[in-house]
């Protein structure tokens, strides 16, 4: 990929699906590894004043990265933090939300690397415009953010030496599932998903959480169920097994993103295939002691890194019921406002 390319039209701006004040841009990435059809990225950001410039240009951005089965729509998130003095963005990833395309299986990768391009070129873009650019990376995002900021760090420090922080939200460091039966699967995953990476595997649906964030069941989100369905997209063994890779490395000690992290999740985790008030006030999707575990790796020292359990947060911490997300909503800002240089000056 040609990242000047990319960049150079970064100024091509479109209204966005999520209303007035959103706006779009396509990054043509070109052939995909995976061999199916080309691939882009989306850079979407809020930016209701788009008569001034320079007063959205000198503002910190942050950048939200989405998770499996996910695309942006946290139009809340985005309207706080404005509100806050930030520029907000946000990347849907290739093959997932506003960047899939035709002859594609949805979110499916073999390599978690090649995500890499997709966020350096939007981290390019939004430097371009913005003194700094602090991830907000959630889910399968989380895993990706520090995988990718880590190996940027080695052989391109350029790319992100504007990122001053990182924010996870409930990163997915650790499989769910009991250690015995990971350490029985493994084997499998590894050579079924070289041999025949795109079959789908049964099971692992987000139907509980699904439904408990959408407002046709239990929630209050109105999301496009084609861009992210109720149940989840299926996922396949390579996927699987590219997931698996890259958890490993953070296990491994192999990951260090040089800057202070802050990692929130929920104070406990309610794994169950059917819905219950609990789902509302706990992570129905991973084990929060793995994120409690495994976040501190991920920067050296581990004193960088921060981790916040939030009684009666969600998976995704921002969609909990509002008085929860309100806290999240203010610990973040607390955070960022300690954290990230030159924040005050012009700050509304």
């Amino acid at each position: 990929m040609n990242h000047s390319q990319s960049s150079s039209t970064h100024q091509f701006w479109q209204p966005d699906l999520l209303g007035k004040g959103y706006e779009f841009h396509t990054i043509e990435l070109g052939a995909d590894p995976d061999h199916e059809t080309d691939v882009v990225a989306t850079l979407v950001r809020y930016n209701p004043d788009s008569s001034s410039k320079e007063s959205f240009g000198s503002r910190p951005a942050l950048m939200w990265v989405h998770g499996m089965t996910d695309y942006f729509f946290h139009t809340e998130f985005a309207e706080f933090f404005h509100k806050a003095g930030f520029a907000v963005y946000a990347v849907d990833l290739r093959k997932c939300g506003r960047s899939y395309r035709p002859g594609q299986q949805w979110h499916y990768t073999s390599d978690l690397a090649h995500y890499f391009p997709d966020l350096t070129a939007a981290t390019e873009i939004i430097s371009k415009n913005h003194p700094h650019v602090i991830p907000v990376a959630h889910s399968t995002g989380g895993l990706i953010v520090p995988l990718w900021m880590s190996e940027m760090r080695r052989s391109s420090p350029k790319v992100v030496q504007n990122i001053p922080a990182l924010v996870l939200n409930s990163p997915w460091l650790d499989m769910m599932y009991p250690p015995l039966l990971i350490k029985l699967i493994t084997p499998g995953v590894k050579i079924l998903g070289k041999r025949l990476p795109k079959m789908l595997i049964p099971g692992g649906g987000l139907g509980t959480y699904g439904k408990s964030i959408h407002k046709d069941f239990y929630g209050e989100w109105n999301f496009n169920t084609e861009l992210k369905p109720v149940e989840g997209h299926r996922k396949s063994i390579g996927w699987l097994r590219a997931i698996m890779a890259g958890q490993k490395d953070v296990h491994n000690d192999r990951v260090n993103v040089g800057v202070d992290v802050l990692a929130l999740c929920s104070e406990k985790s309610w794994l169950k295939s059917e819905y219950s008030e609990e789902t509302d006030i706990s992570d129905a999707v991973l084990d929060v002691q793995h994120i409690q575990k495994w976040a501190p790796h991920l920067s050296n020292p581990e004193s960088r890194v921060t981790v916040k359990k939030i009684p009666g947060a969600r998976h995704d911490v921002f969609l909990s019921k509002k008085a929860t997300r309100d806290q999240a909503f203010s610990i973040l800002k607390n955070w960022l406002d300690s954290r990230v240089p030159d924040l005050a000056p012009g700050k509304k």
